[in-house]
């Protein structure tokens, strides 16, 4: 039984993994004055996993309409699963030059009003 998946946010998703693969490292070329392999200069610098996962969320979508089975992970209508999102979002900072946030933790409310346990 195939999934409705709607048509435009499939071709979004397609149009923005398509957008990022094209930032990545272009291939290597050969000097023609040397004859040396130059390693391709690329905007970003994937990693092997952010290639594979974009490699194969866009064939999913070209094959399937859709990069997720599971309708645990996301809503009928969408293309992508919600973590697919998160992971695509990561990507697309990193290719703006923005660095990954990690984890923080949060202050707890009138942390400033409270008097210090120190002496």
């Amino acid at each position: 039984m195939a999934r409705d998946v709607d048509p435009k946010k499939t071709r979004k998703a397609l149009r923005i993994i398509r957008k990022l693969a094209a930032k990545s490292a272009a291939p290597e070329t050969i000097d023609p004055e040397t004859g040396e392999l130059k390693p391709g200069e690329g905007a970003v610098d994937y990693s092997q996993w952010e290639s594979e996962f974009l490699t194969e969320v866009d064939q999913r979508l070209e094959k399937y309409g859709s990069a997720f089975r599971d309708l645990s992970k996301g809503r009928k209508e969408e293309a992508l699963s919600n973590l697919q999102t998160v992971k695509l979002k990561e990507i697309a900072a990193k290719a703006r030059g923005k660095k990954r946030k990690g984890l923080t933790t949060k202050k707890p409310l009138g942390w400033k009003k409270r008097p210090s346990a120190r002496p």
